[in-house]
């Protein structure tokens, strides 16, 4: 096992990097590690609401620059640049062929049992957690779980020395239509969740700045 303070030192050199070293590229067997640890993070019913485009192409590059925001300075820089798509409730429904094709072609489930969790995922879905109330309910629902793997991404970088950068300052209805026209996403299945750009430091960053653990954490025992 993983030494606790090696652990701790990968949470520590961890920061937001807004500028990377331009002539600095991450390996490939690097960056598909990264994506593996995305791959394999959990998922509520273990359904994987997600998907990671991983923009390479500068000319796409330039077109996320104007509705991104808050990616300014790592568009141009960063050797990785990742867009997180969450699902919408089309196909995060307890009735759709997406959630059908996960029970029985990745989880492997006989009818019997699919016929049983579509019954308690649609209890789930309708009263537990309310997702039916509006259209953005499931979208936002999945986006959390997109958060796991993002912030499993974002620990396994730092845990090999490479930088990272997680952003959501984006202009969202402009991002949809770019992610229809450029990127060949189909926007009534999915949703932007947010991005995230990965390379290395140009410059040292600040002194790491948190809260204490008493002042976050409150015990009953």
């Amino acid at each position: 096992m993983i030494e606790k303070s090696k652990i701790l030192d990968a949470y520590n050199f961890r920061h937001a990097c807004k500028v990377f070293d331009v002539d600095k590229k991450i390996p490939a067997a690097d960056f598909d590690f990264i994506l593996e640890t995305a791959r394999l993070s959990p998922s509520s019913f273990g359904f994987e609401p997600w998907k990671f485009l991983v923009v390479q192409n500068q000319d796409l590059r330039d077109k996320l620059k104007p509705v991104a925001w808050g990616a300014q300075g790592v568009i141009p820089t960063a050797s990785h640049f990742v867009i997180i798509l969450a699902r919408k409730q089309k196909s995060l429904r307890f009735d759709s062929n997406y959630i059908d094709h996960m029970m029985r072609n990745i989880h492997h489930l006989p009818d019997n049992i699919i016929e049983m969790r579509r019954g308690f995922y649609e209890n789930f879905q309708k009263s537990d957690f309310n997702l039916f109330e509006n259209e953005r309910a499931v979208f936002d629902w999945s986006t959390k779980q997109a958060y796991i793997a993002l912030a499993n991404m974002l620990t396994a970088s730092a845990m090999i020395g490479i930088d990272s950068l997680p952003m959501e300052g984006f202009k969202a209805k402009e991002m949809q239509q770019l992610m229809t026209e450029e990127f060949d996403i189909d926007t009534t299945e999915y949703g932007v969740a947010c991005m995230v750009a990965f390379g290395y430091r140009k410059d040292e960053p600040n002194k790491k700045t948190r809260q204490s653990i008493d002042a976050i954490t409150q015990w009953y025992n």
